[in-house]
């Protein structure tokens, strides 16, 4: 149970830091509502738990310093940039007006944002590199089959349930005024985020 305590506190402390996903979520909540960002919380949360079960189960493509999970950094890396120079360049250009005022169902806006969701889940490099420490805390005999996916499954519903509050909170309309004259700040803050976390993570494969 000591064990559990630690890695679920390590876990969640990991999801207060804002990051790809994050800022995606906010932005789909800010442009059409939390229901349809609900959408990219589902695919963030899918991401995650294909990352959990091969990290889990030692895929060796999760091996850091190998070919494919260079490749996967590299990828991660240009999708990291093209949600950065997307947000800046559409910086204040989010029309928060329908989404305050639209209640109905969005089923294609939906999926696109799980797609999105997943690409941004699985393309992080930040999640690749945490469940890969975490799994290396969780190798057998210390851990059995039951426990590692007792931690899978908690995993995924707090990555779940997390950014759904997430993009309710950012989603509710009476928050969602309040964010009418900063979305564009924060549109551009998240885009050099984003841009700078993909140029550090290049920097570092390059001074390998």
């Amino acid at each position: 149970m000591q064990q559990f305590l630690f890695i679920a506190a390590a876990h969640f402390l990991a999801l207060l830091s804002p990051g790809p996903d994050f800022f995606l979520i906010a932005r789909t909540s800010l442009a059409a509502g939390w229901r349809v960002a609900s959408g990219a919380c589902l695919g963030i949360a899918l991401a995650n738990a294909l990352f959990i079960v091969a990290a889990f189960a030692g895929t060796a493509a999760l091996q850091p310093g190998s070919e494919l999970f260079v490749a996967l950094q590299l990828a991660g890396c240009a999708y990291l940039l093209y949600l950065g120079v997307l947000f800046l360049r559409h910086a204040g250009s989010t029309p928060l007006a329908v989404a305050a005022t639209s209640t109905a169902p969005q089923i294609d806006a939906w999926w696109r944002a799980a797609g999105m969701g997943f690409l941004s889940g699985i393309l992080n490099p930040k999640n690749a590199l945490f469940y890969v420490s975490l799994a290396a805390m969780l190798t057998p005999p210390h851990t059995s089959a039951f426990w590692k996916t007792l931690y899978g499954v908690w995993m995924f519903a707090v990555v779940l349930l997390w950014d759904v509050l997430v993009a309710l909170l950012i989603g509710n309309q009476a928050v969602l005024a309040r964010f009418t004259r900063a979305l564009p700040w924060l549109e551009r803050l998240s885009g050099v985020a984003l841009i700078l976390l993909a140029l550090g993570v290049l920097g570092l494969l390059w001074l390998r």
